[in-house]
């Protein structure tokens, strides 16, 4: 019979995979007071092991062995082409953690079957993070098995607090549309910065002070709309009024289809989510 799961909060924490969402996770969990022995990294880089003992102090090593037996909880946080290769010396050592995944694509029961746990009793939660993870602004939906508790999803989102943001969705298959939001959304945001920098060049500005303009813009604009409790749509309309110089910028991206094609390409993300899903599944 399985040994009882250990809590986390007493045991080791352990990475598969050390490269820079585990060094955000890892920076977090030792500013917060984490003691660094009580982290392992495994990673076969060299470099990726160094980087994190100069950085954080953690214990590494380069491969999986009997010292993932101690974990109560193992970080998922390799390439998701590269899991089946990083699971098979690990199962042996941590069918009785508790799995928190921040790869892409790899679905709860993937794991579970890689790890030989019974998909009822697995106890596996999915993150989906996005890169401002990297400075704390980030924000990871999460989606646990039913065997995962109210205490360890409570754990699970104390690890992910120095990442910024959490939000929990009641399928795994919505993993697939907060990917398609806000985990591909960052590149989305540099992608519209890129198009205001670059208009901002046609009419005589440096790329420079586009870029210092758009980005403040942004910035602004985002924290206004997450302090207010007005929809968004009520502070869009305050800021055009009819005939003036707003009004006429959103008059252009009607008339070019850009919401809609905002929607298609968000739906675009979403379908190959499922597709990789499947893929890697």
């Amino acid at each position: 019979m399985p040994a009882t799961p250990a809590s986390t909060s007493g045991s080791t924490i352990a990475f598969i995979g050390g490269g820079n969402m585990a060094s955000a996770l890892i920076g977090g969990l030792v500013r917060a007071g984490r003691a660094p022995a009580s982290i392992l990294a495994i990673d076969p880089g060299a470099a990726a092991r160094t980087k994190l003992q100069a950085d954080f102090g953690v214990r590494t090593q380069p491969a999986a062995d009997a010292a993932l037996a101690g974990a109560g909880l193992v970080v998922w946080a390799v390439k998701p082409q590269l899991f089946t290769e990083a699971a098979a010396p690990c199962a042996a050592h941590a069918s009785n953690a508790l799995h928190l995944s921040v790869m892409a694509g790899i679905r709860s029961d993937a794991i579970a079957r890689a790890m030989g746990l019974a998909p009822a009793a697995a106890r596996i939660v999915r993150s989906m993070p996005n890169t401002p993870a990297l400075i704390g602004r980030g924000i990871a939906g999460l989606f646990a098995t039913p065997a995962v508790s109210a205490a360890e999803r409570a754990e699970v989102e104390a690890v992910l607090a120095p990442t910024g943001q959490t939000l929990w969705v009641d399928r795994e298959a919505d993993l697939d549309a907060v990917t398609a939001l806000s985990g591909s959304g960052p590149a989305y945001v540099f992608y519209w910065v890129e198009a205001m920098v670059a208009a901002a060049v046609e009419m005589g500005l440096s790329a420079e002070q586009g870029k210092r303009l758009a980005l403040a813009t942004f910035d602004g604009a985002t924290a206004l709309a997450a302090q207010s409790d007005e929809p968004v749509g009520t502070l869009r309309e305050r800021v055009t009024s009819k005939g003036g110089t707003t009004f006429a910028a959103l008059e252009s991206m009607r008339g070019d289809g850009v919401a809609e094609a905002v929607v298609r390409a968000v739906r675009a993300a979403q379908r190959r989510a499922a597709e990789l899903g499947d893929a890697f599944g």
